[in-house]
């Protein structure tokens, strides 16, 4: 087992009105086995025996499903590794006396709850614009009822493991979310069971990402390269198509 001198450079910031600024620590005996947010445990144990405010982050599954283990990791959303979300980061990804600087995702459309955590309820807005199916309540339809081609299928549950997380936006550098509504159109208008609202969820979904104050796609890929899902750019090609034949259409 190899333990390791880290030093760390975190963001703090008491609420999104206040003043925020980076602040140093430096752990001792670092376990290579730890995952990043253990290692920000050990960080917290430390600070609330000193009697200081531990630092706030967010997490759930810690199974890098959920996607609010998101932060910024020396300038890279969930940082170094391919594919990997934060949660599922470990220390051995590191080197004794590496210094780490933690920041949270910087967009206008994610203010700052307490230093690591910000309010990605814009996600829950777009989402409830038109991310969803309308269908008849009842007994559960027959399985083979709307019958899927595989490929179709398979392409919208590509599109359906979107975690929400915002790398996307922490990474564009026009703060976009459009691989977030894009992935999350592409799942829906790809199924037979999407198309009769097809137009009007594309509709209202873009205009709602708009109305939340997200920049626009400039296709610097960005976000594909953190996400850690590995989304492709080809939703956000998706998304446009959509957009404006609705639009047409209607």
């Amino acid at each position: 087992m190899s333990l390791m001198t880290i030093h760390l450079r975190i963001w703090r910031q008491e609420h999104k009105d206040a003043k925020g600024q980076f602040e140093n620590y430096t752990l001792d005996k670092v376990n290579e086995h730890m995952s990043f947010l253990e290692m920000l445990d050990v960080l917290n144990e430390e600070l609330m025996k000193e009697g200081k405010d531990p630092v706030e982050f967010d997490y759930d599954c810690r199974e890098g499903i959920c996607g609010s283990c998101n932060m910024v990791i020396n300038g890279r959303a969930h940082g170094p590794k391919h594919k990997t979300a934060a949660c599922q980061l470990h220390m051995r990804n590191y080197k004794d006396g590496d210094t780490i600087v933690i920041e949270p995702p910087r967009a206008s459309a994610f203010p700052v709850i307490k230093d690591l955590v910000v309010d990605r309820s814009a996600f829950d807005r777009i989402i409830e614009a038109g991310g969803y199916i309308s269908v008849n309540t009842g007994a559960a339809p027959e399985a083979n009822l709307l019958p899927v081609e595989q490929e179709t299928a398979n392409e919208a549950f590509d599109y359906a493991t979107c975690i929400g997380c915002g790398a996307c936006v922490a990474a564009c550098p026009n703060s976009s979310a459009s691989l977030f509504t894009g992935a999350k159109l592409a799942h829906l208008n790809s199924l037979p069971q999407g198309q009769p609202e097809r137009d009007l969820r594309s509709i209202a979904m873009v205009e709602q990402m708009q109305k939340e104050g997200f920049g626009d796609c400039s296709n610097f890929a960005e976000c594909e390269a953190v996400c850690p899902v590995g989304i492709s750019i080809s939703a956000i090609a998706q998304m446009r198509r959509d957009y404006l034949k609705a639009v047409v259409r209607n």
